[in-house]
């Protein structure tokens, strides 16, 4: 099963954070030997926003083409609004871009795997699987 890797882990993993986040690393790393990593193009972009030498842009970006992005289309974007209204009515704020992520998810039924809290309070109000931490490094 493909799991959609949220860029909070994609960043712990590439700025080499340790030992707090080993688990989390290591199971980014086994996801990616098992070929389950699903990119979201909102993902790689956010991972690519700020980086400010050009050299270490083109670095990502050439390791990044290795997870090709998943199709994104238009129910996609309105059930990403939907759940963005859901959550605001139970006074739960996020970004388009993590209720983007959540409606892909739920649609093609894929974990998340995030460290971002946002996605706990999300799976409260809306259908989401998020990749339990304890249970990922033991595949």
């Amino acid at each position: 099963m493909k799991v959609i890797v949220d860029t909070s882990i994609w960043s712990l993993a590439l700025r080499h954070i340790a030992p707090k986040t080993d688990v989390l690393v290591a199971t980014l790393s086994e996801l990616i030997n098992e070929s389950r990593v699903q990119m979201l193009g909102p993902i790689r972009q956010e991972l690519l926003s700020g980086i400010k030498q050009e050299s270490q842009f083109k670095q990502l970006r050439d390791y990044l083409h290795a997870f090709p992005d998943f199709a994104v289309n238009e129910v996609d974007f309105e059930e990403a609004a939907h759940y963005f209204n859901l959550c605001r009515n139970k006074g739960i704020q996020g970004s388009n871009t993590n209720f983007l992520i959540c409606s892909i998810a739920v649609r093609h039924n894929m974990p998340i795997f995030t460290s971002d809290k946002d996605f706990e309070l999300f799976s409260k109000i809306i259908p989401i699987k998020l990749l339990p931490i304890e249970l990922s490094a033991s595949h």
